[in-house]
């Protein structure tokens, strides 16, 4: 039987997003040319991402980041052996920065690419899409265009998505481009940068799971 805590390594993670490039042939097909991140799990996976579509293009993809927030706020969640709660309601804890060069602010005509370390309830990633759909609504009226008819593409990359039934539901334009890295069983997924005691035990825990 599976271990309910699953260990996961920075080499993991690489080697997941490596691979995923090549299976969804990212830089011929979505090709996204600006990445918002969901903090914090989302800010090392974007990063990574970034160099293997790099690899190809020889571009560097702009990198925006969005806190949101679905776990309740306890004083160790998140901690060795403590893991998080997930909460009811998402909450924004920090949003796009419109105070930016054009190149960052201007959404419309772009292929934007959500990344998040993992699809669990599908909560958080519902609420910034709808949440960037506004503000692209927002940008088309001010220049004078009908709402959606800016050729906006999202797309959304997680590094794991959750085997396990959603509590909502992305609408079917984005889910033609979602990206899931792997698949894994309905478990606590424990990540390289919430480890605070012995990264090495934390790697070789992983491995050795990888292993069985």
């Amino acid at each position: 039987m599976a271990e309910n805590k699953l260990h996961i390594s920075y080499n993991q993670i690489h080697q997941l997003i490596e691979g995923a490039v090549k299976t969804y042939n990212m830089v011929e097909g979505f090709n996204p040319d600006l990445c918002i991140a969901i903090g914090g799990g989302g800010f090392i996976p974007a990063r990574i991402l970034r160099s293997f579509l790099k690899a190809s293009t020889g571009k560097n993809i702009p990198i925006q980041a969005i806190g949101l927030s679905l776990y309740e706020e306890l004083p160790n969640a998140g901690k060795d052996g403590v893991p998080e709660i997930p909460g009811v309601q998402v909450t924004k804890t920090q949003w796009l920065n419109f105070g930016g060069s054009e190149s960052l602010t201007n959404l419309l005509g772009r292929r934007i690419l959500i990344v998040d370390e993992v699809d669990d309830s599908r909560k958080t990633l519902v609420y910034a899409v709808q949440e960037l759909l506004k503000d692209i609504r927002c940008q088309e009226i001010k220049k004078g265009l009908e709402p959606g008819s800016s050729n906006t593409e999202l797309g959304v990359f997680v590094v794991y998505n959750k085997d396990k039934p959603k509590a909502e539901e992305l609408p079917e334009e984005v889910m033609k481009n979602y990206f899931p890295a792997a698949t894994t069983p309905d478990r606590w997924l424990f990540f390289p940068w919430d480890c605070t005691t012995d990264i090495e035990e934390h790697s070789k825990r992983a491995n050795e799971q990888q292993l069985k």
